[in-house]
């Protein structure tokens, strides 16, 4: 044989390839949301994350695709790697259905029906029946179903084409002098698994061994180590799709890569152990693909079997081999903005929710911090930890706005569109909410470095403001994740107290300074440590006021017109609020004189 009669060999190869993609495409197309939804609602039953393992990919024809969709689960938080794992267990097995599926090739027989079960019979029919529905098709799930059709043809006239081509190779001596290296396991592995990371699929290396078959070569000892490198090949696309994730996803991949390594190795010192002691006649036996199809489907179900209770095992361990970096733990909330989820936009938005999550935990200890470096004793240690909170504060504003601008592109509700638009507008409240608290800091810096402290009247006001401006953020930041109207209609009033109270102490300390019981200094600091808290509270109430504008958008909502009926007392329940706030922290004052907090309440 010529270089020329192996052409079509290539272009089998090719077909074969090209419709297993267009297959998978298909599929995840006409179920992928669902298949993310079905993920996403898994329980922490490892055997039915088994099952499910299982069913989907034997559905979507790709553990790869299964695997890198749980590995974008756990990078997003939405999954446990506890939970991860039987999944991917089930995907390994799941992934053997192409091969059970292509033994329909050796179907033997003189009737119809069997004749008509065979590939090379309904594989024209199927190309046919996906070729007329694609030239009619105009609805975009149509034409998925045509490709669905299409990629089922040609993978199996792409197998029949592989084995038209080789058989003839059967009474070459070559080739089978060739084959006679594959008896070495080692040897056979590396193969599998170079020919599997090569093509990225171990369903269509497996494919192209049972192809091989056909030509009556192949035992039972070439195929086997092959099968078990094939399986080990597959890991590499998972590999590639983990970089740039977090810890966790990688500890899954770890996982992943590990079951099929330790499936191969537990295999093959089984097999060939148990061969050295009673010497398998099958071994030298010719094997079909309904043989291959089998031992590929063992070995991914006797592997998840006997590391399915040891799953908690493989999460301790996972984690010993990949460790957290406690530098970066808080920059893991990021991950929650994984482009998977932009396929749904009201999930990509819970995402974004999540991030506001970790930003107002931020905000609040950076808040904390600023209160104990200005009034206690100033630790550089505990300035280094709210400027990392800053720099990821400014990272998540970054990051959300440009994954905003990606799910604002697909097509959305009109609650999805209010949603979006709310996040846009809070985002930078929050992130100057933190430039706010770094100022503060900056001034404990100040007071630090040229030994200053505040009065203890001063050091009584200021703890009293900070209760005050820690009472509004929790206020807002509980407002913006349950968006209850008690919790949001209790910002403006604390607001408008806060601004009152601010007002009060800075009379107040201008007195200090009149009576010389503070300097000069101090006063600065003083002042400008007011101003930054009232700040604070101005972004709060503007937070305040755009969730609200997201739920009274038809309602022809002006921002100035709303905050003008609520200081003229307008709002039903503005006052009993303002003076609930009022008598907490203004009059909690004590030692101010009546006219001067009646003149400021004015």
């Amino acid at each position: 044989m010529t270089i020329l009669d192996f052409l079509p060999l290539f272009a089998g190869i090719g077909l074969f390839l090209y419709g297993m993609n267009l297959l998978a495409k298909a599929i995840e197309n006409l179920a992928g949301a669902k298949l993310e939804q079905l993920l996403e609602k898994l329980t922490s039953n490892k055997w039915k994350g088994l099952a499910l393992g299982t069913g989907v990919t034997a559905i979507i024809q790709s553990s790869a695709a299964t695997t890198v969709t749980v590995v974008g689960f756990v990078n997003a938080g939405m999954m446990k790697l506890a939970q991860a794992l039987p999944v991917i267990f089930g995907a390994n097995i799941g992934s053997t259905a192409t091969a059970q599926i292509l033994r329909l090739g050796d179907l033997e027989g003189a009737g119809i029906l069997l004749k008509l079960l065979k590939p090379s019979s309904f594989a024209p029919i199927i190309i046919a029946i996906g070729a007329g529905i694609m030239l009619m098709a105009k609805k975009k799930k149509t034409k998925n179903i045509a490709n669905l059709l299409l990629g089922f043809g040609i993978l199996f006239w792409g197998m029949t084409t592989m084995e038209s081509t080789l058989s003839p190779l059967k009474d070459s001596p070559a080739f089978q002098e060739m084959f006679l290296t594959f008896t070495n396991p080692v040897i056979g592995i590396l193969v599998g698994l170079a020919v599997t990371a090569i093509i990225q699929s171990s369903s269509a290396s497996v494919g192209i061994l049972q192809a091989l078959s056909s030509t009556g070569q192949v035992t039972f000892s070439m195929a086997f180590p092959l099968i078990l490198g094939q399986n080990i090949g597959k890991c590499l696309t998972v590999i590639l799709a983990s970089f740039g994730t977090n810890r966790n996803s990688k500890r899954a991949v770890v996982v992943h890569v590990f079951f099929n390594v330790f499936g191969a190795v537990l295999c093959l010192c089984g097999m060939y152990g148990l061969n050295a002691l009673f010497h398998f006649s099958f071994f030298s036996e010719v094997v079909n693909r309904g043989d291959i199809a089998n031992v590929h489907t063992l070995f991914n179900l006797i592997t998840a079997l006997v590391l399915m209770p040891a799953v908690n095992a493989l999460v301790t361990l996972s984690g010993k081999l990949i460790k957290d970096d406690d530098s970066a733990k808080t920059n893991q909330a990021l991950d929650y903005l994984d482009d998977l989820f932009l396929k749904n936009p009201s999930l990509a938005l819970e995402q974004c929710r999540k991030v506001f999550e970790a930003m107002g935990h931020a905000l609040r200890e950076n808040l904390d911090t600023a209160e104990d470096l200005l009034l206690n004793k100033y630790d550089p240690k505990k300035v280094s930890q709210l400027e990392e909170n800053e720099h990821f504060l400014d990272k998540c504003e970054a990051s959300l706005s440009e994954y905003l601008v990606k799910v604002t592109r697909k097509s959305m509700t009109e609650e999805e569109s209010h949603s979006a638009t709310e996040i846009f507008q809070c985002v930078s409240d929050y992130e100057r909410i933190g430039d706010y608290c770094v100022n503060l800091s900056e001034t404990a810096e100040y007071m630090y470095d040229n030994n200053d402290r505040f009065t203890l009247e001063g050091q009584k006001e200021i703890r009293l403001l900070f209760s005050a401006v820690r009472q509004i953020l929790d206020t807002t930041l509980v407002a913006f994740d349950t968006e209850t109207p008690e919790t949001i209609a209790a910002v403006e009033p604390l607001e408008e107290v806060i601004d009152v109270l601010t007002d009060v102490l800075r009379k107040n300390h201008i007195d200090r300074l009149q009576n010389e019981t503070c300097t000069v200094n101090n006063g600065i600091s003083f002042i400008e440590l007011l101003n930054n808290m009232e700040r604070i509270s101005d972004h709060c109430s503007n937070i305040a006021v755009y969730i609200i504008q997201k739920h009274k958008i038809n309602e022809n909502f002006n921002r100035h017109t709303y905050l003008d009926a609520v200081h003229e007392g307008h709002l039903t329940g503005y006052q009993n609020l303002y003076e609930q706030f009022y008598k907490k922290y203004v009059d909690a004052l004590g030692t101010q004189e009546a006219d001067i907090t009646a003149e400021v309440k004015a």
